[in-house]
């Protein structure tokens, strides 16, 4: 059973681990692979096994990674303690990665609606963590936020665990690592089409790391927007230059595009958006 003071470690050697990481995993093209299989039963070639892992008794563990063209929209790890997982098992798994990556995908696609709730942070939402990511301290408006990173209808706990903080944390010291999963931020949906916008960045002095925490900008919830909606690159520029405003004509000179090549991309936009209209899909890119 892992306490919760040890979630912090486990996120660290997690994105310090390559080894059957998801970044691993869809580089290489496998939906899913095994532990004990991946390292030829030599399980301790796992940075995350011994660290953390082996502690707790776990035999083995089953990687999965849920991507497409668009993004990667999530990973899972299943632990297995007594035992290993069969072939067959991995091979289930992996199978489901591209049903269960469309449903996520659109998931994220249904979190951008008309009239978003209003998110208004009172004020610096900063929290400072130590070297082995546990948190150090935090203003009282990162308090209230990483509350509302919990998931729904959950009763309230005295002290919110910060994943999605650790995560961009993670990614910062992984990076510095020479093993790197992406960029140190994220955007995650709260709820009610609210999005917030996590960095994480290296401090000097008495405190490692400092991630913030803000309302996401219109640019950003557009970007999560059309990659969940499944937008080609030139419909994403195409989207780009609606958003400033412009119309048909002007979006062609932009583009080098002619006007009837534009209007083909805003209806395809639309279509793919399920949006009636250039003002429905540009108030659900921007929550209001």
């Amino acid at each position: 059973m892992l306490a919760w003071p040890q979630l912090p470690e486990l996120g660290r050697q997690r994105y310090l681990t390559p080894l059957n990481r998801w970044t691993e995993l869809r580089r290489g093209g496998t939906p899913a692979a095994g532990l004990h299989a991946a390292s030829d039963g030599d399980l301790a070639r796992s940075q995350l096994w011994r660290e953390v892992l082996d502690a707790m008794g776990v035999s083995d563990v089953a990687s999965s990674v849920y991507a497409d063209r668009f993004g990667c929209w999530a990973w899972l790890d299943l632990w297995r303690c007594g035992g290993r997982f069969t072939s067959a098992e991995v091979s289930l798994l992996g199978a489901l990665t591209g049903p269960l990556t469309e449903g996520i995908r659109a998931a994220q696609a249904r979190t951008f609606i008309e009239e978003a709730e209003p998110l208004e942070l009172a004020g610096p939402a900063v929290l400072l963590l130590d070297s082995g990511l546990r948190v150090v301290s935090r203003t009282a408006t990162a308090d209230a936020a990483l509350r509302e990173l919990n998931p729904p209808g959950e009763e309230p706990i005295p002290d919110p665990i910060p994943a999605a903080a650790l995560n961009v944390a993670a990614a910062l010291v992984a990076a510095e690592a020479g093993a790197p999963v992406g960029p140190a931020w994220s955007r995650v949906h709260l709820g009610a089409g609210r999005w917030v916008t996590l960095r994480a960045e290296r401090m000097t002095g008495a405190v490692d790391l400092a991630v913030t925490i803000e309302v996401s900008t219109v640019a950003e919830r557009r970007e999560v927007f059309a990659l969940a909606h499944g937008l080609s690159p030139r419909e994403r520029e195409v989207l780009g230059q609606l958003a400033t405003g412009a119309d048909s004509r002007t979006i062609a000179r932009a583009l080098a595009l002619s006007e009837h090549t534009v209007n083909d991309h805003v209806r395809a936009v639309l279509a793919k958006c399920d949006a009636p209209t250039r003002a429905v899909l540009l108030s659900r890119i921007a929550g209001r």
